[in-house]
């Protein structure tokens, strides 16, 4: 049996235009640098480049802002919508107000020319260069190709996880010779003790035990390391320092000598070096003294200028101009300008309106965290992503997608947006603090700490508690772990009289 009900709902569509702004809004430099090359080669209408003179006129209007709080209040309006081919207004487009969206564009392009005249270094990855090496070992033309195999099947942390029957099967089916595991294993040994030597270990004890293997017997501490991790490797990952003693016959002298050797070596050999490019950080943002104030400026490549192709302008106002009646072709490459246009004209205001909105968030932290630009660390206040939309009247949402994957460059540092950001903890005095604050007060307290005996949760809790801060045991716990501060027993180390 059927039954019909009648719902009224109320819902929020987004249009492909907002939904494109939102998208742009939540880019960061390099991405949006990309994002506007594609948009580029797909919309012959849109160009590089300032406006000319010829096309501008005087704007008299001047920014509206409602001061609304509401989503549809961030993004782009739609009510420009054209009602025919011949009334679409260009001048309209074409002289639209810097300060459209009520906020005038401070933008930096003082560094971009350089950047872009900047060569980058040649640079060659460590898969490279280990095939370089192999090239002098000597080997046959199929230990050459099991080589190639092993090398290509190398972590970006330099270690080898691929199972060696795997890599077998793979160099026996690509190229049909017949292999057993142990030549594999053979050719393996050899680029394991490449430069950098652990190279390709299947894990740590492995590569830290082929670093110590192709030390001279004249290094001090050597046959205790080795013995160390060969018999006694889970007490040495545990600090067990009173079991490595008794189970290897050594005193304490014989096991610091060990113990500090394989702390010496290099546990990720190649770490980073697999890349042929190395990722920079590019700040978005720049954020300089100017007497007793601030000046921000917003990065030159999140704030391109762009136009309408003059040439595809004067095409539209010669069609325009002609009868294009029953003129099929004619009204086939109206069509396709009018959708051009209408293209180019909403991603040039999403980018508009992108760039002012970042400088709207940029300028509201730096006037929450004036402290901080002033003095620098230990001057961060409690602030939340609210503070900020309560301030420059947008949604938490749009105030989110800004401040993720966002660099500032200050006079102390290049940071990310979301360092800004976090929650609050009461001190004695009744002030408000920013837990990172905290978290910084716990690293110092912990660096300082005798280790030979270090403190334990409570203990560090006590501490805090005497510098003003009274937090809970299991606080001090989740900030420990966020900063990567192992429990006390793995901090422990041996320290000779």
């Amino acid at each position: 049996m059927l039954n019909l009900h009648q719902k009224q709902s109320l819902q929020q569509k987004l249009s492909p235009q907002q939904i494109q702004y939102i998208k742009l809004l939540q880019l960061p430099t390099l991405a949006l640098e990309q994002r506007i090359k594609a948009e580029l080669e797909s919309n012959p209408l849109l160009e590089e480049g300032e406006e000319e003179d010829d096309l501008q006129l005087d704007n008299a209007d001047e920014p509206t802002d409602d001061g609304s709080s509401d989503l549809d209040d961030d993004l782009p309006s739609e009510s420009t919508e054209t009602s025919s081919d011949d009334e679409f207004d260009w001048d309209e487009f074409l002289n639209a107000p810097d300060d459209l969206y009520g906020y005038k564009a401070q933008v930096d392009h003082s560094a971009e020319e350089d950047e872009r005249e900047t060569p980058m270094p040649a640079m060659s990855s460590l898969a490279e260069g280990l095939r370089d090496q192999v090239g002098l070992l000597d080997l046959s033309e199929t230990e050459e190709l099991v080589a190639d195999q092993i090398i290509g099947s190398i972590d970006e942390d330099g270690y080898l996880r691929r199972p060696v029957e795997s890599i077998l099967d793979d160099v026996m089916f690509n190229y049909g010779v017949v292999l057993t595991e142990a030549d594999i294993e053979r050719v393996l040994t050899r680029i394991q003790r490449l430069d950098p030597v652990g190279i390709a270990a299947r894990d740590l004890r492995e590569c830290l035990l082929i670093q110590l293997d192709v030390m001279g017997d004249e290094v001090d501490g050597r046959e205790n390391a080795i013995d160390m991790l060969r018999d006694c490797y889970k007490a040495f990952t545990m600090k067990h320092f009173d079991a490595i003693q008794r189970k290897l016959g050594i005193d304490e002298y014989d096991l610091k000598e060990a113990f500090d050797l394989v702390r010496s070596l290099d546990p990720k050999p190649g770490e980073g070096d697999f890349a042929v490019q190395t990722n920079y950080i590019t700040p978005d943002f720049t954020v300089e003294r100017d007497g007793e104030d601030f000046r921000i400026s917003l990065n030159g490549r999140n704030a391109p200028e762009l136009r309408v192709s003059r040439h595809y302008r004067d095409m539209w106002n010669d069609l325009s101009a002609r009868k294009t009646k029953g003129d099929d072709k004619a009204k086939e490459t109206k069509d396709f300008l009018k959708t051009r246009m209408e293209s180019a004209r909403w991603f040039i205001n999403s980018i508009q309106q992108r760039r002012n909105t970042l400088l709207r968030v940029m300028e509201a932290i730096v006037e929450v965290q004036r402290d901080f630009f002033e003095h620098g660390e230990g001057h961060l206040k409690p602030m939340i992503l609210k503070d900020i939309a309560d301030i420059i009247k947008m949604d938490i949402s749009t105030v989110s997608r800004v401040v993720n994957g966002k660099y500032v460059q200050t006079e102390y540092g290049v940071y990310e947006l979301k360092h800004f950001f976090s929650e609050g903890i009461t001190g004695d005095d009744g002030e408000e603090v920013s837990n990172k604050e905290v978290k910084a007060l716990l690293e110092r307290i912990v660096s300082e700490e005798d280790k030979t005996k270090p403190w334990s949760d409570q203990k560090l809790a006590d501490l805090l508690a005497e510098e003003g801060f009274p937090i809970a045991r299991r606080t001090v716990t989740k900030y420990r772990e966020q900063l990567g501060v192992p429990v006390a027993r793995l901090r422990r180390q041996i320290v000779l009289a």
